[in-house]
């Protein structure tokens, strides 16, 4: 059997995306690093937050081994992922107005804490209400998302901003407009989505610079080990215990 052209094609489109990331947006990533780090040492809890499959690059910082235990996930029921039935009421509640506001007043969220927001378009009225009410309450809100939506769409807020508009700190996937970076001779759409791949390695980059940052001032940054390496489980049972009152995904 001989090797995939497309694979191949793919491999070589993701990764160029992560290179032009690594290169471009290397002073965003260092400025959302130092705002994570300076949450942590001022007592702040940290928060992620997408929909859809913007939720997987969020739950891929929360609870998970080598990541750092402060991280909570804000959920919004219906909008985490495809098991929501049907899976077309995700899409509909991310441009439901009033619904982040709901999250947010019910959540632990408050002033001088942070939140990450990740939406690839940033068009739709949840992550772009989610980031204007969060500010508004004090938050530093650090949104991930591609800017090039935001001169090829056309909002969904009421306010006809974006989530870029809303932040504190923007991360740039650089994702093109429809996130398919493959096409090919008898196959009617366009298709192999990068967007996940090249938002996750924001996030990754971004809490490697937060762990940098608190070393450097003089702090052992709250990282959680594998379960599956002896010791383990006791390493996170003394994290946790410490920083009890700033994670919220045990209660």
């Amino acid at each position: 059997m001989s090797d995939s052209k497309l694979a191949g094609q793919f491999f070589d489109a993701a990764i160029g995306l992560l290179e032009r990331v690594r290169d471009e947006e290397s002073g965003s990533i260092a400025a959302a690093g130092a705002a994570i780090a300076d949450t942590v040492v001022a007592g702040g809890r940290l928060f992620a937050f997408g929909a859809g499959h913007s939720s997987l690059a969020a739950q891929d910082v929360v609870y998970r081994a080598g990541g750092l235990a402060l991280m909570n996930l804000l959920a919004v029921p219906g909008t985490v992922g495809v098991d929501v039935m049907p899976a077309t009421l995700g899409s509909a509640l991310e441009r439901v107005d009033g619904l982040a506001s709901a999250v947010l007043d019910s959540s632990p969220a408050r002033a001088g804490d942070l939140l990450v927001v990740i939406s690839l378009s940033g068009r739709n009225a949840l992550p772009v209400e989610m980031a204007q009410n969060a500010r508004a309450l004090g938050l530093t809100v650090v949104g991930v998302t591609s800017v090039a939506y935001t001169t090829g769409t056309k909002s969904r807020h009421v306010s006809g901003g974006f989530l870029r508009d809303h932040c504190d700190i923007v991360l740039d996937s650089k994702i093109a407009i429809g996130d398919a970076e493959l096409s090919a001779e008898g196959v009617e759409a366009p298709f192999a989505p990068a967007s996940t791949v090249v938002t996750s390695a924001l996030m990754q980059a971004m809490m490697a610079t937060a762990a940098e940052e608190l070393v450097a001032r003089g702090i052992e940054p709250p990282l959680l080990r594998s379960g599956n390496v002896d010791g383990g489980h006791e390493w996170n049972g003394r994290v946790m215990r410490e920083y009890g009152d700033r994670i919220f995904y045990r209660h």
